[in-house]
């Protein structure tokens, strides 16, 4: 296995465990192809994609996330970003802004803690709506 592949499935397995607090039946997704559902499968109504690497790709990163999402079938998707030197929970995550209850025209996107975006996704609807502001 290259390295490259190693780092992915460590950071994917990491996240799996942390994701196993509120989905006990989170697992990690055997590849499937160009119909990819995400990396973790068991987190019902949720595509999860985890990315490991050197330099950050976020557009190109954000729009496969969306395709899994698709793909999945899922109302909602996460993009982790692994964080050296900080444990799981300080990961990045990104959610599409309306996921949060962010209006906005554009497809934009919000970084947080992996933490906080766990306690989005379990939420049933985001509990406030914020609204963007024309200047």
């Amino acid at each position: 296995m290259s390295a490259s592949k190693q780092k992915g499935t460590a950071a994917e397995t990491a996240v799996v465990r942390f994701l196993q607090h509120w989905w006990p039946d989170a697992e990690r997704r055997a590849l499937s192809g160009n119909k990819d559902k995400g990396d973790v499968a068991g987190v019902p109504g949720v595509a999860v994609e985890i990315k490991a690497a050197a330099r950050l790709a976020l557009a190109k990163w954000q729009r496969e996330t969306l395709d899994e999402q698709e793909n999945a079938g899922a109302l909602r998707c996460v993009l982790v970003v692994k964080r050296p030197y900080k444990p799981v929970a300080q990961w990045d995550a990104y959610l599409p802004a309306w996921q949060v209850g962010i209006e906005t025209e554009a497809s934009e996107w919000v970084r947080m803690d992996l933490l906080v975006a766990v306690l989005f996704l379990t939420c049933p609807s985001p509990p406030y709506l914020l609204t963007t502001v024309s200047p």
